[in-house]
């Protein structure tokens, strides 16, 4: 494991067994935790996380895709506790400096004319706002999404969110429908040549080769088989399953929950295109690919070469600290204005807004959004280096600090492998000291998504960790 400078403080608190009481007691079973053995962690510093026993692990999922510059950054803790003894809360009713000192700065990352802000508190509400603001714009109510994509767990947003087990048996999210996510892997098309990734699916596509020395890829977007077929399938929803008008098209860079999965290049683009002939807007959601985790953009619609009309974003946002945002147009926020009064209690609050602050000045000040870039690229290509050497990996993809390792039966069916041995392998991984997160319809997936101030070093490590927890989940099969 990499050396790590900072001591833990001692754990004095509820022990272990008290904990798992209160959490039968009074805590809900619907909070998902993972391990037989919940982890029990006390405190964290940068990429490290410590449990109640001191142990130290390599944190690779930061908070589900949450903890952007590190856990307890010293520039993000200085600006909340200078703030905290300042001013902690006003309600949108009254000004603060730290709201327009914050909304200027973010602005200043976006391309016009996205440029209105509005402040908020998780992915959720900030989702569900750009449902409001989309309807109100368009005058129209039906809304799409992709099959595998989650927007949120509000009763709106739940109509966008397309992962069976999430779903709720009562009607919820009306005027929300799915279409197929373009999956160069697990979809019907795709091949070795569509994503925009350094690494590729080893499916087999008939499109033509990219220039030498481009390192593949189609010659244009145009030429993409797989491309063509989605959209095809995507017309379809728009002739058959919508009204003639819509309101709008959600969309993430990358799918997170489902497991970090990539659409073939140009997609977007022309998906976008078809929107916005049927009068609809188009909102991505940048929860977990925006702040620069993808490395060659700050933001993940970027990398399509896309203007959204709306972008959502949270978690990164502010390291860990409850906030969100919705950016949109002039043009749309005063249609919003005319709708509905608007206001949220503690959207945008002082403390928010001077981690916010502090969060973008961190990631520029070191560089954050090119380590995505570097130290990404070389952790994708080592895991794809995993996928050559182990028949149950299945897919490695991504781009920056996102990426994920896609477990099957075998490479040639494509099956996902049975939940109990991806269990089993996640178990080994934390056992070795390293953290990884879960995604995909079938818990297949293996997401990992850590702070953008890892090291190659953190990568080698993790890597080692992986292939070894692999090796005797190969071992315990021969057995």
């Amino acid at each position: 494991m990499p050396p790590c400078d900072f001591t833990p403080e001692r754990y004095q608190s509820l022990a272990y067994n008290r904990v798992l009481e209160i959490h039968k007691q009074h805590l809900s079973s619907a909070l998902e935790v993972y391990f037989p053995k919940p982890l029990l962690l006390h405190q964290g510093h940068m990429q490290w996380l410590f449990d109640y026993e001191g142990n130290r692990y390599l944190d690779f999922f930061s908070g589900i895709v949450t903890v952007s510059v590190g856990h307890c950054h010293p520039k993000v803790n200085a600006a909340a506790q200078k703030q905290l003894g300042r001013l902690w809360h006003t309600s949108s009713f009254f000004f603060h400096a730290p709201i327009h000192e914050y909304a200027e700065k973010l602005a200043a990352l976006l391309p016009e004319p996205l440029k209105v802000i509005f402040l908020v508190n998780s992915g959720s509400e900030a989702n569900d706002l750009a449902m409001k603001m989309a309807r109100a714009h368009s005058n129209n109510t039906d809304i799409i999404s992709f099959r595998g994509a989650y927007h949120g767990s509000s009763p709106s947003t739940l109509g966008l969110t397309n992962i069976g087990h999430l779903k709720l048996e009562l009607a919820s999210g009306i005027g929300c429908q799915s279409t197929m996510c373009p999956d160069v892997f697990r979809g019907p098309w795709g091949g070795n040549r569509c994503r925009d990734s350094p690494v590729q699916t080893i499916r087999k596509c008939g499109c033509a080769p990219g220039p030498a020395g481009r390192g593949g890829g189609c010659t244009v977007e145009d030429c993409c088989q797989a491309k063509a077929q989605y959209i095809e399938q995507f017309k379809d929803t728009l002739i058959t399953s919508v009204a003639k008008s819509i309101a709008g098209f959600f969309a993430e860079p990358i799918q997170g929950v489902n497991g970090i999965v990539q659409y073939p290049k140009g997609f977007l683009k022309e998906a976008f295109e078809l929107v916005r002939e049927k009068g609809g807007v188009c909102i991505v959601d940048e929860v977990q690919t925006g702040f620069g985790r993808l490395g060659s953009h700050f933001w993940g619609f970027q990398t399509h070469g896309v203007l959204p009309d709306i972008v959502t974003m949270a978690k990164g946002i502010g390291n860990g600290f409850p906030m969100a945002a919705v950016v949109t147009t002039p043009e749309i926020a005063e249609s919003f204005s005319k709708r509905l009064f608007h206001f949220n209690t503690f959207g945008g609050s002082p403390m928010a807004c001077a981690i916010g602050s502090s969060v973008l000045e961190v990631i520029k000040e070191e560089n954050l959004q090119e380590n995505s870039q570097e130290v990404g690229t070389y952790m994708l290509l080592q895991f794809a280096k995993l996928r050559d050497e182990f028949e149950i990996i299945g897919d490695v993809r991504g781009k920056g600090f996102m990426i994920g390792i896609e477990m099957v039966k075998d490479k040639m069916s494509r099956q996902p492998l049975p939940c109990e041995e991806v269990n089993e392998i996640h178990e080994d991984c934390r056992h070795m000291g390293l953290l990884v997160g879960r995604g995909g319809i079938f818990s297949q997936t293996f997401r990992i998504a850590p702070s953008m101030c890892i090291t190659k070093r953190d990568v080698d490590f993790a890597v080692e960790v992986f292939r070894s927890a692999l090796t005797q989940h190969m071992e315990r099969r021969a057995k």
